[in-house]
Parts: structure tokens; sequence; C-alpha cells
């Protein structure tokens, strides 16, 4: 497999900093809402009676919402990581066995660090590998 040229480490850059900022935007709005759903939650507490199964919904709307935000969080991480990677060389090569990382895996995820046999814990040998 070939090096990826200055275009296509380009195109993959290009990506990724979309990538970066749409789930941004996301973890944002997510938590913007869920402070909203905080205060609202706090105002209205004084004022009126909660069932119990309106307790239980807000808790798990709000514990599904961090959730989310912390995975974009994450995956935010992964993406800066993937940007770094670019700028030092290594994009595209396997974190773990160093070798080239398939385009269409890269296509898919071009937050990707590893390759999919190291991903998915085997070798081509049928060892484990480490995970990362």
């Amino acid at each position: 497999m070939r090096k990826l040229t200055p275009a296509e480490l380009e195109t993959y850059k290009k990506k990724l900093l979309t990538l970066r900022s749409r789930i941004r935007g996301v973890v944002s709005t997510l938590s913007k809402s869920t402070i909203a759903s905080d205060t609202d939650f706090e105002a209205g507490r004084s004022s009126s009676s909660f069932h119990s199964a309106d307790l239980g919904a807000d808790s798990f709307d709000q514990e599904f919402s961090m959730s989310l935000m912390e995975t974009g969080s994450g995956r935010v991480q992964e993406i800066d990581d993937a940007l770094s990677r670019i700028e030092d060389g290594t994009y595209g090569v396997c974190e773990n066995c160093g070798s080239r990382i398939p385009k269409a895996r890269l296509e898919a995820l071009p937050y990707a660090a590893v390759c999919i046999k190291c991903a998915t814990g085997t070798k081509a040998s049928g060892t484990r590998a480490r995970r990362s």
C-alpha cells in the first residue's frame, strides 16, 4: 500500500475539521439543553409536585445527554489526535503494528489510529494484538 499524497492528506484534514466542528456544535447544543433543563427543573420543583415517573424520565434524559456529550468530547480528542498525526507525518499508519491503514477505513473513520486487524484484536497470524 502506498503512502498518502499531500492532496489526500489535505482532503482527510478537511474531513476531520468538518467532523470536529459538527461534533462540537452538537456537544454545545446538548450542554445548553442540559443546563436549561436543570434550571427549569429547579425553578419548577418548589412550585409544583412531580410524579416520580416524570423525575425518572428527566433523570434518564439528563444522563443520556451527559453520555452523548462525553462520547462527543472523546471523539473530538480522537480527531485532534488524527490532525496531529497528519502534521507529524504518521497519519494513515497503524499505531499498533505500523502497517498502512486502508483508505476504505480512513474514509469510514478518518480519525482511525489502528488498522482493522489491530482494532479487532487479531493479527494475520491469528494471535491477539494489544488494544489501545
